[in-house]
This record gives C-alpha cells, structure tokens and sequence, in this order.
C-alpha cells in the first residue's frame, strides 16, 4: 500500500480512538465510544497487515481465531462483578504483549550481531529497554491486583514499614541495567537480569496497596500498559500503535489522578505504596457501635419509603457482591409508580474499578440521567427523605469529616449521614475495604436492613406492593 494511504487510515483510527475515549467519558455514550473505538483498532489492524506485506496469513488467522474463542468465552463466563479483575488480567496481558515485542526485537539484533553501541540501534534499544521495564512491571503487577481483587491473596496490605525504599532500590538497579543494555555494555544476561528485577518490582508495588485502593491501582496499571505499548510502536515503527499507546498511557494517569483526588491520596503513596499503621490508627467497633445499632425489616422500611418525596439509593460493592442491581433497579421503578423521585449518588471510587457502579446499573438497564455523582448529589441529601445504602461503606463513612487520627480523613464522601431517613443494607456489621467501623451506623437517622442485598431488596419491594 503507498504510504500516504497508509498514514491516512492510520490518521483516521487515531481520530476514532480519540472520539471513542470522549464518548466513555459519559454512561449515555459509552457504547458508542466503546464501538467507535473498536472500528479504530480494526481500521489500524487491517491496514497494518496489508503495510507489511505478510506473506504468510496462517499463524495470523490461527491468531485472531484462538483471541475470537477465548474472548467470546470469557464475555460469557465472566460475571460483571468480575469485571475488575477482568480488567486486571487485560492490563497485564497489554503489559506481556510490549515485552514480547521489545524481546523480540532486541535478540534479533543481538543474533545478527550489530553494533548495540551505534546512535540508531541506541534509540532503538532504549525504546525496547523502557517497553521491557514497563511492560514486565505492569505484568506483574496487574498479577497481584487480579489475585488481591479474585481474593487469592489478603485485600489488606502487604509488606513491612520502609518498603518504598526498596521500590526505589529495585527501580535504580532496573534503570542501570536498562542503561548498560542501550549502550552495549550488557547482553543476554543483562536483559534477563532487567526482566527478573521488573517481575520483582511490580509484585512489589502492587503488594503494599490495600484493596481500598484497587480503582487507583487499576487506572494506573492500565496507563503503564498504554506506555509500553506506545514504546512497543517506536521498536515496530508503528504510528498508530504510538498514538494508541499514548492515549491509553495519558488517559489513565488523568483517572489515576481524578482516584487519587476521589481518595485523598497523592499520585506519590500510590506509585511507591503507603503502608497503613493499622496498630496507630485501629478503631474499635464496640466503642463506635456501643449498642446503638437499630436493626430494622422490610415491613418497617417500607413505611419509613410511604410518602417519600424523595429517595437517593447509594450502591457501593456490596451491591455487586450480591448482583442486586436488577433488584434495586425494580426498587427504584416502584417507587417512581407511587410518585417518588429516585436518583442514584455513585461516588468516583464505590467498587473495585473506576465507574463500576455505572456499569451495573448500566447493566440493569437504570437511566442514564437518574446516576448523580458525588458531586451533584451531595447538596441535596439535606432534602433527602431516605437515603438507601447498599453495601458501600468507606464511601459513606463520617469518620472521613469527623475523626482526625482516621486513615481516611480528608477522602471526600457522600453525605448521606444528612438525609433524614438512611437504611443501610448489609449482611452485617463487617468493615469496608478500610478495615474501619462506619459511625452512620449508630446515627439516630439510621437503620440496618440486614441480609443479602439482592434478597433485602427484592423483600423491600414485595413489601412495598403490598402496602400499596
């Protein structure tokens, strides 16, 4: 194909990359930007297999063929609530996929035996060097996050005070080696000593962050994936794959900053890990609790909903857990039959993965305009009749306004506290992804409706039909 036809399709895939990321920028377009992306990776796919020629097509068919059954069998299998992890294993292939083509590259020059020292092998080997460090930390480092959120490893951090100093360590010795590879100072045994060290660093990353922080992390791997891959396209000389590479890494470090604000972190304790003091910082759940916990039934909650103005229903990974959406979505449908105004308030990090509400409720088929954000939702639960939470806990805690000497103070919340009515739906008293006691528990505006959340709902509503 002449290369100006090329450059131009390879134009037009970037052009739909881009109007597909501003399209997931809001749930009414997801789907949109989600096909229109997909229409780019296909145009840059076709048009990169026509660019080179390949005399070949039968590894490239056994390729698509084997990706089509394995993709069509997980969209099957896997459920929404295993979305998160999902997500975590596709970054880490992302991640494996630019370190096989950085390795890829550098052996075949090493086995022709060019000069490694040469200005124009340099600036390749150092595109390869950065696509093998990035690519193996983002491997396997996405390999805890899937075992932390798959719940194989403890959700709760893991390591030991000081560990960021050996981060540091384990990233100087990685950037010297990658340097000796670039300028011909090291060979085979130097890359496998850059790959070992990448492995180590990314399970070490990822290890001392708890699951509280599994959307940061999430967001953040996926911009370490876009950088290899971009690094990847200056190895192939790919233009596409550059761009690509480059939205991906620019859009996740934007998320990545819009959690860490969302959390109250800084983008510095999410890259190195921060270790929770939880002796320092332990709360007892009896002080806090004290017997003031009013549980409550379906019947008395659907008294409390009798006449409501309005209602905000607050979903969190509890409703998740228990695939409750289509339950809660039929909830909300009942209560709007009897006149009542339902709006959903998702907080940026409720979940495991940046928008995972909006997917569930997306998924159940839940009005676009009726998902409020944080943001919007929060002057207006002061006007709020009944506040119905299901299982979103650190979200929802007051100690984030309220108690100094709290892990979580500072982290901006939802205020549901300032309802007049809240029931909050849970199996029990247990604590959130924090590990803390949540005091909205104990307010006198509050009662626990506890029980599955899927089951609570759908008795909240057949209570509700019958009151009617």
């Amino acid at each position: 194909m002449n290369a100006m036809v090329i450059n131009l399709f390879y134009l037009l895939a970037a052009l739909l990359f881009v109007l597909g990321i501003k399209g997931l920028t809001r749930p009414k377009t997801a789907l949109r930007g989600n096909r229109l992306a997909a229409l780019g990776m296909l145009v840059a796919i076709v048009v990169t297999l026509l660019d080179r020629q390949v005399i070949d097509y039968t590894l490239v068919a056994a390729g698509l063929a084997l990706g089509a059954l394995i993709g069509a069998v997980m969209a099957r299998r896997v459920q929404m609530t295993a979305m998160p992890q999902m997500v975590a294993i596709l970054n880490g292939l992302g991640g494996g996929a630019s370190l096989g083509v950085a390795a890829a590259s550098y052996f075949s020059v090493l086995a022709q035996g060019g000069d490694l020292s040469g200005p124009t092998l340099m600036l390749a080997n150092g595109a390869a060097m950065l696509a093998v460090l990035i690519g193996t930390v983002t491997f396997s480092g996405s390999a805890v996050a899937f075992a932390k959120l798959q719940e194989i490893l403890p959700g709760q951090p893991i390591g030991f005070s000081g560990m960021k100093f050996i981060n540091l360590g384990l990233l100087l010795v990685a950037l010297a080696t990658a340097w000796m590879l670039v300028t011909g100072q090291a060979g085979a045994g130097g890359f496998a000593v850059l790959v070992g060290v990448a492995l180590i660093l990314g399970v070490t990353l990822v290890m001392p962050i708890g699951g509280a922080d599994m959307p940061v992390v999430i967001a953040l791997l996926n911009s370490y994936s876009g950088i290899a891959a971009a690094a990847a396209g200056f190895i192939m000389g790919n233009t596409v794959l550059i761009v690509s590479g480059a939205l991906v890494g620019a859009s996740g470090i934007i998320l990545t900053q819009i959690m860490c604000v969302a959390m109250n972190r800084s983008l510095a304790n999410v890259l190195f890990g921060k270790m929770a003091e939880a002796d320092a910082n332990s709360v007892d759940a009896d002080e806090v609790y004290e017997g003031k916990v009013t549980s409550s039934s379906p019947d008395e909650v659907s008294m409390l909903l009798d006449g409501a103005e309005r209602v905000v229903i607050v979903p969190g990974f509890g409703m998740a857990m228990a695939q409750a959406q289509h339950a809660v979505r039929e909830l909300a449908d009942t209560l709007q039959s009897r006149g009542t105004t339902v709006e959903f308030a998702i907080h940026p990090v409720a979940g495991r993965m940046p928008g995972h509400m909006n997917v569930l409720l997306a998924e159940a088929e839940v009005e676009y305009d009726a998902m409020k954000t944080m943001e919007q939702s929060n002057p207006n639960f002061s006007k709020t009749d009944v506040a119905i939470v299901i299982g979103a806990n650190d979200v929802t805690n007051p100690m984030a306004r309220e108690d100094k000497g709290s892990p979580i103070y500072g982290m901006p919340i939802l205020n549901v506290d300032q309802a007049r009515n809240v029931v909050v739906v849970k199996r029990s008293l247990s604590p959130g992804f924090a590990g803390l006691p949540n005091p909205l528990f104990a307010r006198d505006n509050a009662v626990m409706l506890f029980g599955d959340g899927k089951q609570a709902i759908m008795d909240l509503t057949a209570a509700l039909h019958e009151a009617a």
